[in-house]
């Protein structure tokens, strides 16, 4: 098994696409072969709900794992996982991550918490993906601190490149005193709608704002209806509709991602300029 790479995907305004993103990218690259955990790293619990989780059926989450680490009591990664049907695992999380947050404050090492309750399970996976809750608050500063790259879903809209300046100044400063290895992997255009002009728009403001600095994936995400069905569901795109415009869109997207890695690792170095 390679080297595992672990990828936040993070965006901090809301309905932008990051949970669709990482659980749809988890089971693609589980597709392509890969060994992939998500990480509910959201109070919310969105992720967990989507793969089809109840509170209910939880006994260990992040919050548990967390606390663990904060309290320096024994830590069992393991005992969280959750073995999805997709063939993806999961860490599940649920409101009690909000109260984890709080102990945050006062924990010593408290950015490297995410990291500590990953180290001893990273050697069982090749990609390790985190859904960031949306702000920049600690619990997203923690997944920056231990990932490789960040991926920002951003959604097909004229509003689209507002507020991207402030995640790249986090980046940017997370990159510079806690996690020098961080990288940006690129700006994903999620909810695109090919009926309209906006995405031509959207790319462009894009481009003219970040181009220089960030790549824009060449893959696309559409709108589309089967996606929120999927969702209601607990299912991922491709086992609700392998052939659908969605499925086929975030297939192409985990190539892209492979094939950046592959680039990467044959280089040595970076692309991004983060500033």
């Amino acid at each position: 098994m390679s080297e595992c790479k672990v990828i936040a995907i993070a965006n901090q305004k809301g309905g932008v696409g990051k949970t669709t993103t990482t659980f749809n990218l988890g089971v693609a690259l589980q597709n392509q072969g890969k060994k992939v955990l998500v990480v509910d790293a959201d109070p919310q619990g969105d992720l967990t709900t989507y793969m089809g989780y109840s509170e209910n059926e939880l006994k260990t989450t992040m919050a548990n794992l967390m606390e663990s680490v904060i309290y320096d009591a024994q830590l069992d990664t393991n005992k969280a996982i959750l073995h999805s049907d997709e063939g993806i695992d999961l860490i599940p999380s649920d409101l009690d991550l909000s109260a984890t947050e709080a102990m945050l404050v006062n924990a010593m090492s408290r950015e490297f918490t995410i990291r500590n309750v990953l180290n001893n399970v990273k050697e069982n996976y090749d990609y390790i993906l985190i859904d960031c809750m949306p702000s920049l608050g600690m619990l997203t500063i923690n997944a920056l601190a231990c990932s490789d790259k960040i991926i920002v879903p951003v959604q097909d809209h004229f509003l689209a490149a507002k507020g991207m300046g402030h995640l790249l100044k986090t980046v940017s400063r997370v990159k510079r005193t806690i996690n020098p290895k961080l990288e940006v992997g690129g700006i994903l255009l999620t909810l695109v709608n090919k009926r309209t002009n906006l995405s031509k728009e959207t790319i462009n403001d894009l481009k003219e704002n970040y181009g220089r600095a960030i790549k824009l994936y060449n893959s696309q995400i559409p709108l589309a209806v089967k996606t929120a069905e999927s969702t209601s569901r607990g299912k991922s795109i491709f086992k609700y509709d392998k052939n659908s415009k969605v499925a086929i869109a975030y297939e192409n997207f985990a190539k892209e991602v492979l094939a950046d890695d592959r680039e990467r690792q044959k280089n040595g170095t970076s692309k991004d300029v983060v500033r």
